[in-house]
């Protein structure tokens, strides 16, 4: 278990090395390999935590694989994975964490189209990632310290607004799985609402991908392709996660929330 655990931690890295080192043998952006790789990483996460499968899917491809070529990908794959998820934990799912939320992604381009005029982007997502890993770090005090301190009402809010609004503006869902880790008590009902908010994201993304013909015939025979994998790494992380420790699987939400904030600061300083 301890193995396995540090595996999951680290599953990024070893692949960035591999990826290097062997790097003259990507042909092209379509290097099989290597979206098998990422998909079955991505997809384990995916099952195992209920997110960030998007930063580990960006973080392997971005080595041989163009932006515009991952994101639909991804998201064509993503989809169902939500949908599973949901299901699955669907008597864990509390309405009044996810339904508000996915008010609050829905009107996330509305605040946005006045802050992508007034506000630097990339600036306004550095501030984002301190802000991931700020909650983060208070998520490990308060699992592993014993803190009973009474919940806010007010920063919850704050938080929840900002995570939706950075959810619907650039599709990072890294606050959203801070603030979901901060107002539910297991994982899986962490899982739940989170996936019951990506869907209605990804919903949204598909139909504005439609519409802007980021959709290819490449990339559907892509994520068709890398079906099979998906599946294959999604159900592993979730068949793991019960067998996994309860407090083992939350530092490891609470490690990707770190990660996900480094990279959003580091990718845009």
């Amino acid at each position: 278990m301890k193995l396995t655990s540090v595996g999951f931690i680290f599953i990024v890295e070893p692949v960035r090395i591999f990826v290097l080192s062997k790097s003259r043998f990507i042909k092209g952006d379509y290097c099989l390999t290597l979206w098998i790789i990422a998909t079955l990483c991505a997809f384990f996460i995916k099952g195992l935590c209920g997110f960030a499968n998007t930063l580990v899917f960006t973080s392997i491809l971005g080595f041989g694989v163009a932006n515009v070529n991952i994101s639909p990908v991804e998201l064509l794959l993503g989809y169902p994975t939500n949908l599973i998820l949901t299901w699955n934990n669907r008597k864990k799912l509390d309405k009044k964490v996810y339904i508000p939320l996915a008010l609050l992604v829905l009107g996330g381009s509305i605040p946005g189209a006045i802050l992508l005029k007034s506000v630097d982007v990339k600036y306004l997502k550095v501030f984002f990632g301190i802000v991931v890993i700020l909650i983060a770090v208070e998520i490990f005090f308060r699992e592993y310290q014993c803190t009973n301190a009474k919940d806010s009402n007010i920063i919850l809010c704050i938080i929840g607004v900002l995570s939706g609004i950075l959810c619907g503006l650039f599709g990072i869902g890294a606050l959203l799985a801070a603030y979901v880790g901060r107002v539910t008590t297991t994982t899986d009902e962490f899982k739940a609402n989170i996936s019951a908010v990506f869907i209605v994201e990804n919903t949204v993304r598909i139909f504005t991908y439609y519409l802007l013909g980021v959709f290819t015939l490449d990339s559907l025979k892509q994520a068709a392709t890398l079906i099979p994998f998906m599946i294959i790494g999604l159900f592993a992380g979730m068949e793991s996660s019960k067998v996994l420790d309860e407090r083992i699987v939350k530092k490891i939400v609470i490690v990707l929330l770190v990660i996900s904030g480094l990279f959003l600061v580091g990718m845009n300083l």
